[in-house]
């Protein structure tokens, strides 16, 4: 699977425009970051191995637009349902999405990319390695890059975009599960950014797998959804199937 040059492109532009958009007291800093490193970020990959998520030219960008997409979705819905989602702003929801995964563009400087092309033709083959990690770089994990990066630019970042970068691998770190696993009320999550995030993660590596596996094209397919009629009736006045009835007329 690969994305054309013209897609790539486009990609790049809606990134740079939403930097530009939604964070406009940060944007000199995060343009200076993405500008540096510009071709790059363009044609970096967004993992690894084939069957993982992205693993071509241009599917980092193509990966964090969709959960930028993804993010704004998952956000609707736990406010439809009635989630308390006052404890954050949606820049900081956007600007978490956006930067979630930025330590796999590696350290500043030349050579120093995370993912270089794996020239083990047996393992591009038979494991679907595509690319491999960069021998020059230091063992870092990504949220801790991620986090780096934008201070090493001078982003300034709050601590609800702190947090839900730093734990957005969800329980599949198990360095997070302090956050997500709590024993007290004091000790829970005081917003939902953080599953918001990881939902959305989740989400759209899940959605970049099943067209790797099904060869599709990576553009995004919008599903037409059937809107549910909700209304509140008595269970004293009316039979279990007629509420269901009435709830998908």
């Amino acid at each position: 699977m690969k994305l054309k040059a013209e897609q790539i492109q486009e990609n790049w532009n809606r990134l740079l425009s939403i930097i530009k958009e939604e964070f406009p007291e940060r944007a000199n800093d995060l343009i200076k970051l993405y500008e540096e490193h510009e071709e790059r970020v363009m044609m970096m990959p967004a993992s690894s191995i084939d069957h993982f998520h992205n693993a071509f030219p241009g599917g980092y960008v193509d990966h964090i637009l969709r959960v930028y997409d993804c993010a704004l979705t998952v956000h609707e819905s736990w406010m439809n349902m009635g989630a308390d989602m006052n404890g954050y702003s949606l820049e900081e929801l956007k600007f978490a999405a956006i930067h979630h995964d930025l330590g796999k563009i590696g350290f500043p400087g030349d050579g120093n990319e995370v993912y270089i092309p794996n020239d083990s033709e047996w393992h591009r083959k038979n494991q679907g390695k595509i690319y491999k990690t960069n021998p020059n770089n230091p063992f870092t994990m990504v949220p801790d890059l991620s986090l780096w990066l934008l201070q090493h630019y001078g982003v300034r970042v709050t601590w609800n975009e702190y947090q839900a970068i730093r734990i957005h691998d969800g329980l599949y770190d198990e360095g997070n599960k302090p956050y997500y696993i709590s024993r007290t009320p004091e000790s829970k999550l005081r917003t939902n950014l953080p599953l918001v995030l990881h939902h959305a993660d989740h989400m759209a590596a899940r959605i970049e797998y099943e067209r790797w596996k099904s060869g599709e094209d990576n553009t995004p397919k919008k599903t037409p959804v059937k809107k549910v009629k909700v209304t509140k009736v008595s269970t004293s006045e009316q039979s279990v199937d007629d509420i269901f009835k009435g709830l998908f007329e």
